[in-house]
C-alpha cells in the first residue's frame, strides 16, 4: 500500500478487530494479532511494514519495547515475590535459569545456531506473562492454590524475565564484535553499570518529583513518558544496548519505592502499552519473510516440544520439590506455560539490531520465537481444560460472590454471606471503606475493578455471581456488563435506580437483559436507609408446614427476601429473572424491616417466638461482630499508594 496514513488507519483497525475477536474468544491478544499480521504480510503481501516505515520502524520499535518493559517492570514490587510462597520464587529464579539452559542447548543443537544466538534465544523464551497466562485461567477453573502459583508465576516472570534477556543479549552483542574475552567482560560489566546506575538514579529522582508533586499531578503520566524515554535515549547514546537495561531498572526502582503515587501512572501505560502491542505485532509478524517461514522445519517443532515437555516438567519438578503438591498438581502446573506479548517484542527488537549487523543466526530469532507463542497459546487452550478434568484437579462450579463496594451494606451482605459458609470479595476504591471491611475480614481488593491492574490482580478463585451495590451507579453498570463476559450470563445482576425516566430506558437499553437484584425495586439508597433505620438480617428453615408465606404474614410484608440456601449447600440469589420459591428444608435469608411487628415485641427473643422450632436464627448485626474472625484471615492493609488500578 502506497498510501502511509491510510495504511496506518487499516492497521488500527485490524488491531482494533484483533482485540475484539481475542476478548470474545478469551484468548491472548497477541495470538490473533500474530495470525493477521502473518495473513497481510509474508501470506497476501499486503503489509510492508519496511517500505511503509522506512528508517523509522526500527526507532519506532525500540521505543515501543522499552515502554513496554518500562510497564512490566512497574509491577515488579519485591513484596509480593517475597509474599507469594517458596515455589513462586522458586519458578522466577532457579526455574527461569533452568528453562534457560535447556532452551539453549537445544536451540544450538536442534536448530545449529551458534552459541552465543542460541543463548539469546533461551533467554527470550523464558518469559511467560499474565497477559497469555490468565485468559487461560480464567477458563481453567483448577483448584485455588494452582491459579495462584501460575498468576504470580506470569506476573512476577515478566520482568525477570526480560531483564535477564537483556542481559544476556548485551553480553552476546558485545562478544559478537570480535573483542577478547577479557574485553567483552569489561564493556558488559560497564554496560550493566551504566544502566543500573543511570536506571536507579532516574528512578530516585523521578520518584522524589512524583513523591513531593513537585510536578502537577496531571503531567505525571506525560513526564513519566518522556522522562523514561529521555532516560533510554541518553543511556544508550553514552553506552550502546544500555537503554532496555535502564529503563527496567528506573521501573522496578519506582515500584519499590515508598509514598510515589505509581496507579495512576501504571493505568496510563497499560492504556498505551495496548495501542503499542496491537499496532507493534501486526507490524512485526507483517515483516515475516516466507524465507523465515520456511525455516520452521521438523527441528523447529522438535525444539517446541522440548521447551513444553521437557524444560517446563523439569522445573516444575525442581521447583516444586518438599512443596506437598500432589503429583497430579505438579502435572497441571507442568503443562502450562505459554509465552506472550515480552518475549515477541524483545525478540523483534533483537533479530532487527543483529540483522543490521550481519549476525549469523540472528533471521531465526523471530520466526522461531513466534512460532513458540503461537504453538503454546494454540496447544494449551484446546487442551488445558480436557487435561484439568482428566487429572481432577479442577474447582466445583464457583458459588462465591464478587461484590462491587465495600460500603455499610455490602459489609454486612458480604457477612451474612461467609457466615453461610460462602466466600466473598469485595472491590471498592475508597481507602476507608477498604480498611472498615479488611477489619472486619472481610477479603478486599483496593482498586478499579474494571482496571487492567485487576485483570491481573484481583482474585476470582470460587467467584461465581456478582452484586454490584456500589453508590456509583455508572460503576455498577460497568462491572456489570465487564464481567458478565467472564462470569456468563445469569451469574450477575444489577441494582436497581432511580434516575427517572429517561435515565431508566438508557439503563434498560444496555443492561435489560441483565436481573434486577431481590425485589427488582430495591435501590442502594433504599438498602443504606433500611439498615441505618435498624433493619436485622435473619434466616428461616422452611420445612412442610412453615412457608415462604407463614414467614411472610409473622412479619406482615415488611421483609425482604434476599437468598435461598439449599440443604446441599446450593445458593439461589433472589431476582427479576427466576421467583425465589424456598422448598422444605431450605434456608432463608431475608432483611427484616425495622417496623416489623415481630421485631418490635416488648420480649423479643434472638429466635422468632412465631417461628420456633423452625430455628429461625437471628443474625442481627453480625457484621460488628468481628471478634468471631480470626486476626489475619483478611489481607493485611496497604498504603494507597502502592495500589495500581485505584479509583480517585
Amino acid at each position: 500500500m502506497t498510501e502511509p496514513a491510510l495504511a496506518l488507519t487499516l492497521i488500527g483497525l485490524m488491531a482494533l478487530g484483533c482485540q475484539w475477536l481475542a476478548w470474545r474468544m478469551r484468548l491472548p491478544a497477541i495470538l490473533p494479532l500474530l495470525i493477521v499480521g502473518i495473513l497481510a504480510g509474508p501470506v497476501t503481501g499486503w503489509l510492508k511494514p519496511d517500505e511503509l516505515l522506512g528508517d523509522l520502524l526500527f526507532p519506532l520499535v525500540s521505543l515501543a519495547v522499552a515502554v513496554i518493559l518500562f510497564e512490566g517492570s512497574l509491577t515488579l514490587d519485591f513484596k509480593d515475590l517475597r509474599g507469594h510462597g517458596h515455589i513462586v520464587r522458586r519458578l522466577v529464579t532457579t526455574g527461569v535459569v533452568i528453562t534457560g539452559v535447556i532452551g539453549t542447548v537445544a536451540a544450538h543443537y536442534l536448530l545449529d545456531m551458534r552459541w552465543e544466538m542460541a543463548a539469546v534465544l533461551g533467554a527470550l523464551l523464558v518469559v511467560t506473562g499474565p497477559t497469555v497466562v490468565m485468559p487461560l485461567l480464567q477458563t481453567l477453573r483448577a483448584r485455588g492454590n494452582l491459579t495462584q502459583i501460575l498468576r504470580w508465576e506470569g506476573i512476577m516472570i515478566d520482568p525477570v524475565g526480560a531483564l535477564l534477556a537483556v542481559l544476556v543479549y548485551e553480553y552476546v552483542a558485545l562478544g559478537m564484535t570480535g573483542n577478547a574475552a577479557s574485553h567483552t567482560l569489561l564493556l558488559f560489566a560497564q554496560t550493566v553499570g551504566l544502566g543500573l546506575g543511570m536506571g536507579a538514579l532516574g528512578g530516585w529522582c523521578w520518584g522524589l518529583v512524583l513523591r513531593h508533586f513537585w510536578l502537577p499531578q496531571k503531567l505525571h503520566n506525560f513526564g513519566t513518558l518522556m522522562v523514561m524515554l529521555g532516560l533510554f535515549a541518553i543511556s544508550n547514546t553514552l553506552f550502546h544496548e544500555s537503554g532496555l537495561l535502564t529503563v527496567t531498572v528506573m521501573g522496578v526502582w519506582l515500584a519499590n519505592m515508598r509514598g510515589v503515587p505509581t496507579q495512576q501512572i501504571i493505568e496510563f501505560k497499560e492504556t498505551l502499552t495496548v495501542l503499542l502491542i496491537s499496532g507493534l505485532f501486526l507490524l512485526l509478524a507483517g515483516r515475516l519473510t516466507v524465507e523465515q517461514l520456511s525455516l520452521l522445519s521438523w527441528p523447529a517443532w522438535i525444539f517446541l516440544a522440548v521447551l513444553m515437555w521437557v524444560a517446563r516438567p523439569l522445573t516444575v519438578w525442581l521447583c516444586t520439590l518438599g512443596s506437598g503438591l500432589t503429583l497430579r498438581e505438579k502435572a497441571l502446573l507442568a503443562w502450562l506455560s505459554p509465552r506472550g506479548i515480552v518475549a515477541a517484542a524483545v525478540a523483534s527488537l533483537f533479530a532487527l539490531k543483529l540483522e543490521s549487523q550481519g549476525i549469523e543466526g540472528a533471521e531465526m530469532l523471530v520466526p522461531m520465537t513466534f512460532l513458540v507463542i503461537i504453538g503454546t497459546v494454540v496447544i494449551q487452550s484446546l487442551l488445558s481444560r480436557p487435561i484439568v478434568k482428566v487429572l481432577g484437579v479442577g474447582e466445583p462450579p464457583p458459588s462465591g460472590f464478587l461484590i462491587l463496594g465495600a460500603n455499610s451494606v455490602s459489609r454486612q451482605i458480604a457477612r451474612e454471606l461467609v457466615d453461610a459458609g460462602f466466600s466473598v470479595r469485595l472491590t471498592d476504591t475508597n481507602w476507608d471503606a477498604v480498611q472498615e471491611a479488611r477489619m472486619a475480614g472481610l477479603p478486599v481488593y483496593y482498586g478499579n475493578p474494571l482496571s487492567e491492574h485487576a485483570a491481573q490482580h484481583l482474585e476470582l478463585t470460587g467467584i461465581g455471581h456478582l452484586m454490584p451495590l456500589s453508590p456509583y451507579r455508572e460503576l455498577n453498570s460497568l462491572a456489570a456488563l465487564h464481567f458478565e463476559h467472564i462470569l456468563g450470563h445469569g451469574r450477575v445482576f444489577r441494582l436497581a435506580e432511580d434516575n427517572g425516566k429517561n435515565a431508566k430506558r438508557q439503563q434498560d437499553q444496555a443492561l435489560g437483559h441483565l436481573p434486577l437484584l431481590f425485589d427488582g425495586k430495591i435501590t442502594y439508597a433504599k438498602l443504606a436507609s433500611l439498615l441505618s433505620q435498624g433493619a436485622q438480617f435473619r434466616r428461616a428453615r422452611i420445612t412442610e408446614s412453615f412457608s415462604l408465606e407463614d414467614y411472610r404474614k409473622i412479619h406482615e410484608e415488611r421483609l425482604l427476601p434476599l437468598f435461598c440456601i439449599s440443604s446441599q449447600g446450593r445458593i439461589r440469589i433472589a431476582n427479576t429473572a427466576v421467583a425465589l420459591e424456598p422448598k422444605a428444608g431450605e434456608t432463608l435469608i431475608s432483611l427484616i424491616h425495622a417496623d416489623s411487628p415481630e421485631l418490635n415485641k416488648p420480649s423479643q427473643p434472638r429466635t422468632d417466638k412465631a417461628e420456633a422450632p423452625q430455628a429461625d436464627k437471628d443474625t442481627a448485626g453480625k457484621s460488628s461482630q468481628t471478634s468471631r474472625t480470626p486476626p489475619g484471615s483478611g489481607s493485611g492493609p496497604l498504603p494507597a499508594s502502592r495500589l495500581p488500578g485505584a479509583g480517585t
